[in-house]
């Protein structure tokens, strides 16, 4: 049975900002956020366990997936039946989010 998915209040900010950025700048795929994104929860809700741990971070359960098309990191967790989205982070920066 898949994870329920709940995505923190940082975490919808950084959406929303890339959602909003992406459809005023990639007219010929407007819609890529929602897919990925999508796409991503989907797999990692029946499968928390593929993403790459995040060295460093103070929580030890933390992982992120690569949203490669996007350029940008999803950072989460499983907590019991839960997958938590702590943040989403542009993958060109030096070091990844607080988390």
């Amino acid at each position: 049975m898949p994870l329920v998915v709940r995505v923190k209040p940082r975490a919808r900010r950084e959406i929303n900002a890339l959602a909003a950025w992406w459809a005023e700048n990639r007219l010929a795929a407007p819609g890529a956020v929602a897919t990925d994104l999508r796409d991503a929860l989907d797999l990692l809700a029946d499968f928390p366990g593929i993403g790459t741990k995040v060295e460093n971070s103070r929580d030890p359960e933390v992982r992120f997936w690569p949203l490669k098309r996007l350029g940008y990191d999803l950072y989460y967790r499983q907590r019991g039946k839960f997958l938590e989205v702590v943040a989403l982070w542009g993958a060109s920066r030096e070091s990844g989010p607080k988390v």
